[in-house]
C-alpha cells in the first residue's frame, strides 16, 4: 500500500537526486518514471528545458506487442526503443536519473536495455 510517509519519503529521495544530476546539450538527463502498470522514459536537456526523445509502455509501437506493460520485459523493450529513438536524434551518452527508485527490477531492466541499444551512462 503507497501510504503518505512511503510517497513524502520518495519525493525527498527524488529531490536530492535531482540536486546533483543535470542534463547538458552533450549529456542529456535520461529521466525514468515508474507507475504500477506502466513505465516512461523521456531524455530532457535541462538547459533548455526540452525532451529530446520519450518512451513508454503506452507507445503504439510497443503496445500491440507487449503481453503485459507492467512486467520486466516490457521495461526491456521501452529501453529498447528509447536507445534506437536516441541515436535517430543522434544522442549518445546520456545522465541517468532513476527517479528515486531503487535501482532494481523494472528501472534496472530499462537501463540495461538501453545500454544494449547503444547509450551509454
Amino acid at each position: 500500500m503507497f501510504t503518505a510517509k512511503k510517497a513524502e519519503t520518495l519525493e525527498r529521495r527524488r529531490q536530492r537526486i535531482r540536486k546533483r544530476i543535470f542534463g547538458t546539450e552533450e549529456r542529456p538527463r535520461l529521466s525514468v518514471y515508474r507507475s504500477r502498470s506502466h513505465i516512461y522514459a523521456q531524455i530532457i536537456n535541462d538547459l533548455t528545458g526540452r525532451t529530446l526523445v520519450s518512451a513508454s509502455t503506452l507507445d503504439a509501437a510497443l503496445k500491440q506487442s507487449l503481453k503485459s506493460t507492467g512486467t520486466v520485459e516490457a521495461a526491456k523493450a521501452v529501453g529498447l526503443l528509447l536507445a534506437e529513438r536516441a541515436k535517430a536524434a543522434h544522442v549518445g551518452a546520456v545522465v541517468f536519473d532513476r527517479g528515486g527508485r531503487p535501482y532494481h527490477g523494472r528501472i534496472k531492466a530499462l537501463a540495461d536495455a538501453s545500454r544494449e541499444g547503444g547509450l551509454q551512462f
